[in-house]
């Protein structure tokens, strides 16, 4: 379900009692309700000619939890850009170390453009302004900082990427490119 707003973007998807909520820069709406308490993890996203930011905190709602992740990119060509949590943390010797998409589980694929836009780290489209500068806050019940079957720090960490081109939000055929394409900056997420 998709609901477009003057000047934000409030985008949910369900899955397995999932909730995926993001606002662009200049949008509002209504931020989830969020007990005291609390884990952060913090990535410095490069690439060539791109710098960045990525914060996230992970806080009690209800009985479960959600993940806030604010992210700050400068360098990027103007437009959108896909921005996914990878399955791999590391962005060493090139950003294709960082695996595919963060989707663990029994049935998980990590394919980026299989199984897409379902995977556990599948986030919205950053949008870049004529500066190059682009900012996205988002918020997911997909994920976890806490240790748990969905957590982001498992044996092998996570990272996050910035691609070139806009998630198209679709499943396509493996190297497609539909889920944005080269991978253009990309952070290593480590707990703060």
């Amino acid at each position: 379900m998709r609901h477009l707003w003057a000047g934000s973007l409030c985008l949910t998807l369900a899955s397995a009692g999932a909730v995926l909520l993001a606002q662009h820069a200049s949008g509002q709406h209504q931020q989830p309700a969020a007990g005291s308490g609390s884990m952060r993890a913090h990535a410095e996203i490069k690439g060539d000619g791109i710098t960045g930011t990525a914060e996230l905190e992970e806080k009690k709602q209800g009985n479960g939890t959600i993940v806030e992740i604010a992210v700050k990119v400068k360098g990027l060509k103007p437009g959108n850009h896909g921005l996914h949590l990878h399955a791999i943390g590391k962005c060493e010797p090139d950003f294709t170390a960082a695996g595919g998409h963060f989707d663990p589980g029994p049935f998980g694929n990590t394919d980026p453009d299989a199984n897409h836009p379902f995977h556990m780290g599948d986030l919205p489209n950053m949008t870049a302004g004529s500066d190059g500068s682009g900012t996205l806050q988002a918020h997911t019940s997909r994920v976890t900082l806490s240790d748990g079957p969905v957590s982001l720090f498992d044996a092998d960490g996570t990272a996050i990427i910035v691609h070139g081109n806009p998630d198209q939000g679709t499943t396509g055929a493996p190297k497609s490119g539909v889920s944005g394409g080269p991978r253009v900056g990309c952070g290593v997420i480590e707990k703060r």
